[in-house]
């Protein structure tokens, strides 16, 4: 099998590890060093650049230079990098690109393959939006894999014997996750997940900034805001500031000529202490808390039943993070992974566990959560834009749910299924992931007929919805690809019009039987497989992709086999 790597794509740095005997090793790129910073930018000669040489280039070409792109991911914002425009999923795939070409040269042999870490509480868009960076940048993400776990599973592999409830604790350049889990006999299963994607390091440089603007004008009457350049300078030393205090008690900030007023050079002198920059972001680790309550509240562990908290993410080296931990949970927080390293080591023993590198007796199984809500739109006879619950946010995947809903008018005869994910009660709210119609509706009166509506989500991603009419047996469905946005089921309904569909036919035609025939959720994990490759043998057949087809075939006769 070919070799997959594990990619933490963060907001400030990106990293890559492989497996090699039995163990994770960080991968060196092209300027032998592990930490890559996640910066984009464009030379003088319009050529892409990546990492490093962009960090150098920012402070004198700011206007060629993009940087934490990661925040802009599922937001659909152009984003401009000289006189071109590019989009979230375009700047990701220039990174993961240049990961990719540092791998291939570390490693001796092309790599096309890859497990991706996300933040836990990453939208399926989101999530979407990382694959396709990754096809563009010529990787098969084979996983994606939240960020607390992969470091969960960092820590797991060399603790395979431990019983306990582990609460990882993220805090990377620019979001914050929070996951708990129980591990126990090599099994790491995540109870619930939360967090924060618009709080990272990054918004700790932020208020610093904020504090010297504000000091600079009390004595100079100047906005720095309104100079892109003094905000560059700013930005490079309110970073430097912030790591310099995680060891030191004070530090002294000097940018000689920051700006000018009427021609005259002005300079930024400030001594930052410790002590003033934890009162100035004391709002920024309050805002830790919710999601911390949010995942005890769902899993339904106390804080006294928390054995150990990991950290992951470079933010977490700020003593503040560490002391409100101790204060907050009263237990102190573990040391035992690197913070920088924990999530690109757990994505490649991931996707070690995908290759089959480790035997059944060390090979850890990890389950997980679906971070957020899914349900569709129902009308109440208030509003037609309820949300009503199918799966619960946190609910351990696989999972299996259905809820039973009747006609709303009188001799309906069609009714239309739309899926949403998300928090709010309010549908419009949410995130729309797709919709399909059921028809062959008896028309009776409203409230007559049930409609039986059933919601599969597996841990590849894919999410399977049935309506069906149990007066009538009628069914329809739509599947979803979390992790791809593919198309509907409704829009592989056309597969028979394909050259190749006879040649794949018999098949099909068993394996929708065999579907029928199985009693609703009685077995989840089979009607997802069915499910799941029946859907990628009609596109492979309407793709025309032979190959694909076949591949798809024989997974489906396995199972029918089986």
């Amino acid at each position: 099998m070919d070799t997959i790597i594990g990619i933490d794509l963060g907001t400030s740095t990106t990293e890559a590890a492989v497996m090699q005997d039995g163990k994770p090793v960080m991968v060196l790129n092209l300027e032998n060093e592990i930490i890559t910073p996640s910066a984009i930018g464009i030379d003088s000669a319009g050529n892409s650049i990546v990492g490093e040489k962009v960090r150098a280039q920012y402070l004198l070409s700011p206007e060629n230079t993009v940087i934490e792109v990661k925040r802009k991911i599922g937001t659909g914002e152009k984003i401009k990098l000289g006189k071109q425009s590019f989009t979230p999923v375009d700047l990701s795939a220039k990174l993961l690109e240049y990961v990719k070409t540092y791998a291939s040269e570390y490693l001796g042999r092309e790599i096309t393959h890859a497990v991706i870490s996300v933040p836990a509480y990453f939208n399926d868009i989101q999530r979407q939006e990382t694959v396709e960076a990754g096809t563009k940048a010529g990787l098969k993400v084979e996983r994606i894999l939240n960020e607390p776990t992969a470091a969960a599973l960092s820590y797991g592999l060399d603790h395979m014997e431990e019983e306990s409830h582990i609460l990882v604790y993220d805090l990377g350049g620019g979001t914050f996750d929070v996951t708990l889990l129980e591990m126990f006999d090599g099994v790491m299963e995540v109870k619930a997940s939360s967090g924060d994607n618009q709080l990272g390091g990054k918004d700790f440089d932020e208020k610093l900034m904020d504090w010297l603007i504000s000091e600079f004008m009390k004595k100079n009457s100047v906005d720095l805001r309104k100079d892109t350049f003094a905000m560059v300078k700013l930005k490079e030393e309110a970073e430097r500031c912030k790591k310099a205090l995680s060891t030191e008690d004070s530090y002294h900030i000097l940018i000689p000529m920051v700006t000018e007023k009427k021609g005259v050079p002005l300079a930024l002198d400030e001594t930052v202490t410790r002590k003033h920059f934890e009162e100035i972001t004391q709002e920024l680790i309050e805002r830790t808390h919710h999601p911390i309550d949010v995942v005890l509240s769902d899993s339904g562990i106390l804080p006294d039943e928390i054995d150990k908290v990991i950290l992951a993410g470079g933010s977490t080296r700020m003593p503040l993070v560490t002391k409100d931990i101790r204060e907050y949970l009263n237990i102190e927080a573990a040391q035992s992974l690197n913070p920088d390293f924990a999530v690109a080591e757990g994505a490649a023993i991931q996707a070690g566990i995908i290759q089959g590198v480790f035997s059944q007796e060390d090979s850890l199984i990890i389950t997980d959560v679906n971070p957020y809500t899914l349900g569709i739109r129902v009308t109440d006879g208030i509003t037609d834009n309820r949300m009503d619950v199918i799966i619960p946010r946190n609910a351990t995947i696989p999972v299996t749910r259905s809820q039973t809903y009747y006609t709303y008018a009188d001799y309906q005869t069609s009714a239309n299924i739309e899926v949403y994910q998300g928090e709010s009660m309010l549908a419009d709210s949410n995130h729309f992931l797709g919709d399909f119609m059921i028809h062959d509706i008896p028309p009776k009166r409203a409230g007559v007929e049930k409609i039986n509506v059933q919601f599969s989500y597996n841990l590849n991603g894919m999410l399977h919805v049935t309506a069906s009419i149990p007066s009538t047996g009628a069914d329809a469905s739509i599947s979803i690809n979390m992790m791809k946005n593919e198309e509907t089921e409704e829009d592989v309904s056309r597969w028979k019009e394909a050259p190749s569909a006879k040649q794949f036919r018999t098949v099909i035609r068993r394996a929708e039987r065999m579907l029928k025939s199985l009693e609703t959720g009685s077995f989840p994990t089979l009607e997802e497989d069915i499910n799941e490759n029946l859907y990628l043998l009609k596109k492979a057949i309407l793709d025309e992709d032979i190959n694909a087809a076949k591949g798809a075939e024989q997974e489906l006769l396995d199972i029918l086999n089986d």
